[in-house]
């Protein structure tokens, strides 16, 4: 006997539901038995299953989210200390990943991910808008903290 998939090879192994020729390859093991890939029906889980509507809708939220934290972030680093931004950037990544999902309907995935990641930056480069570059090599480095903090937290609220 021959597999469906790979006429090549030889197997004495068949799917438990339809009984096609499937070899070691093809084979997916399930609860039930072995199966070939159309009967085990491998699917994304509803929450992972993001259409371009999601991203879209995403998109547009990271966007204003993003602009909204950016300014906020000014304002409140032109009268705090420079330490305070890195706190600051992690509550506008907590802020925009969760509005990100929210706006999808919880769902989650590495795409949205990036969109929120991509909102933290669009933030940051609001307040460079806002306010100039950051003089000093030392406020250059801690932006670039204070953004890999955003980053991070926008993306563990997403994925």
């Amino acid at each position: 006997m021959r597999c469906a998939a790979h006429p090549e090879v030889e197997t004495n192994l068949s799917c438990g539901r339809c009984g096609k020729p499937i070899c070691p390859r093809c084979m997916v093991q399930t609860p039930v038995g072995a199966r070939c890939p159309a009967c085990a029906r491998l699917y994304k889980l509803p929450t992972y299953r993001v259409s371009a509507i999601h991203y879209l809708k995403a998109a547009g939220v990271a966007i204003g989210t993003g602009i909204a934290g950016g300014v906020i972030w000014w304002v409140i680093d032109a009268f705090a200390p420079l330490y305070l931004g890195l706190i600051l950037a992690a509550g506008i990544g907590y802020g925009i990943g969760e509005l990100v999902t929210l706006s999808v309907n919880r769902k989650r995935g590495t795409g949205l991910a990036v969109v929120a990641s991509a909102g933290v930056i669009i933030s940051y480069l609001t307040t460079i808008v806002l306010g100039g570059l950051p003089a000093g090599l030392f406020s250059i480095a801690l932006d670039l903290v204070a953004i890999g903090i955003g980053v991070f937290t926008a993306i563990s609220r997403v994925r």
